[in-house]
């Protein structure tokens, strides 16, 4: 059996080898889901919500265990893992209080009553990326669960341990065999013959554009129902009236956390001209005081690139004539890249444009709101964005202007596990997260009873 070797992105060292599942193992895997699924479907919702409330409380003994382990395989630091593993708590006990409240409608109708049900799918496929591990897992696994599906998770190739490990706690806290499956392995593998499985009723897939468009035509034979959140190139708009200091000292950590491999990033900032170099002035302060280090490090705030062919992707987006500024980073071994401020020639350069995903930050000014507001939506994806103003109503205008799922007003939030999450255009399709995710995995159905 193929193997997948594990490499801790901070050290260059191999961490772990896993058997890679092959394609006979994926649908293995998925029977045993399949077979799993009448039985879950049936559990009391009261039942199903304590054993989803039971998992939370697992992965809460073992938060520090996870977030050590997405340190050592992902070179996430330490404090982000920390919060990433208390996000996939989190998510397990908001969803566990799904099962319970997960109601039908009564519509009324001449002759009888008519009453709907949600019924949960089948198995779900769950196809996490490797910029965040165990969040991206649980925003998928949560949910479907909560509504009576089973799931299969397929891991990024590059960063499998926390989901397995999760595999793992899942059955200590006394979810059924063949619930949630974890089955690391290939994408052009094990990810293709889960999304091709014709067992598979729906699939979740987190990642690039190119893979989600990929998983479409795929998916299509089957018409299974798809959840996709894809790629981005956010903008972060600040207007002269904003509180500058405020927006210069959040902005590096709007994009460089995580070292800038990040959906959400947002890798363009769009500053007013008439305090365009009164805002980069104060930003270049902020990139250059970003603490780079081991991501074991308290004091880091920001760690390596995942692999060596990324960080030479992201180099590639750098014109050297284009650099404002760099912030600083090891030497020696890790997958090292500099937090990076660019002044592109124009809005059409690549850096401007494409997805770097990685710690480089392009800025450009603009002369008024609507020009602003042209410039964020010149662009394919639609994900994520922040505007700074004080101006109230120049907020909601812009807001209601930009064309992206998810905006912040004088802040960089993206992301609430209880407020919906998703993109416009090439950024996905459909909604994580929040109440409206449940219905993502359920059909509707409509029963008719005549009284007369």
């Amino acid at each position: 059996m193929p193997s997948l070797q594990v490499v801790n992105p901070a050290t260059e060292e191999v961490i772990a080898t896993l058997d890679a599942v092959d394609e006979s193992g994926v649908d293995a895997a998925v029977r045993r889901a399949h077979r799993a699924f009448e039985a879950w479907r049936t559990i009391t919702p009261a039942d199903r919500a304590r054993l989803l409330r039971r998992f939370a409380e697992v992965v809460d003994a073992h938060l520090e265990e996870l977030a050590s382990l997405e340190v050592r395989n992902s070179g996430h630091t330490i404090r982000n893992a920390r919060g990433e593993a208390a996000n996939v708590r989190d998510v397990l006990l908001y969803y566990a209080g799904a099962p319970e409240r997960f109601c039908g409608e009564q519509i009324p109708v001449v002759g009888g009553i008519d009453v709907t049900f949600r019924e949960p799918l089948g198995v779900v496929g769950v196809i996490v990326p490797w910029n965040f591990p165990m969040p991206i897992a649980a925003w998928g696994f949560a949910p479907a669960l909560a509504a009576g599906n089973t799931v299969v998770l397929k891991p990024a190739e590059l960063t499998p341990l926390t989901a397995v490990r999760l595999g793992e706690l899942a059955l200590d806290a006394g979810l059924p065999e063949g619930v949630l499956t974890v089955i690391p392995g290939r994408g052009s593998v094990a990810g293709e013959a889960l999304v091709r499985h014709p067992l598979v009723r729906k699939i979740c897939f987190t990642g690039s554009t190119e893979v989600g468009k990929r998983i479409m035509r795929l998916a299509a034979d089957g018409v299974k129902r798809i959840t996709l959140e894809l790629g981005g190139k956010s903008a972060n708009i600040v207007f002269a009236d904003a509180d500058l200091d405020a927006a210069a000292a959040a902005a590096p950590y709007a994009v460089f956390d995580n070292a800038g491999q990040d959906c959400c990033a947002r890798s363009r900032i769009l500053v007013e001209r008439s305090v365009y170099e009164e805002f980069l002035s104060r930003f270049e302060k902020a990139v250059r005081s970003v603490v780079v280090g081991a991501p074991e490090d308290e004091r880091s705030e920001m760690g390596p690139l995942i692999s060596a062919a990324q960080r030479e992707r992201v180099a590639g987006y750098v014109v050297p004539d284009q650099v404002i500024c760099r912030g600083s980073a090891p030497s020696g071994k890790g997958f090292w890249y500099p937090p990076t401020v660019v002044c592109p020639s124009g809005t059409g350069d690549p850096v401007w444009r494409e997805e770097v995903f990685g710690p480089v930050v392009a800025v450009l000014p603009f002369d008024d709101e609507a020009e602003a507001v042209a410039m964020a939506n010149d662009t394919e994806y639609g994900l994520s964005g922040s505007i700074w103003t004080r101006d109230v109503g120049r907020a909601l205008r812009v807001a209601r202007g930009v064309e992206s799922g998810n905006l912040s007003v004088n802040s960089n939030t993206s992301v609430r596990y209880n407020t919906p999450f998703g993109g416009f255009k090439q950024s996905g399709l459909g909604r994580e997260l929040g109440p409206h995710a449940l219905e993502a995995f359920t059909e509707v159905k409509n029963v008719f009873i005549a009284t007369s």
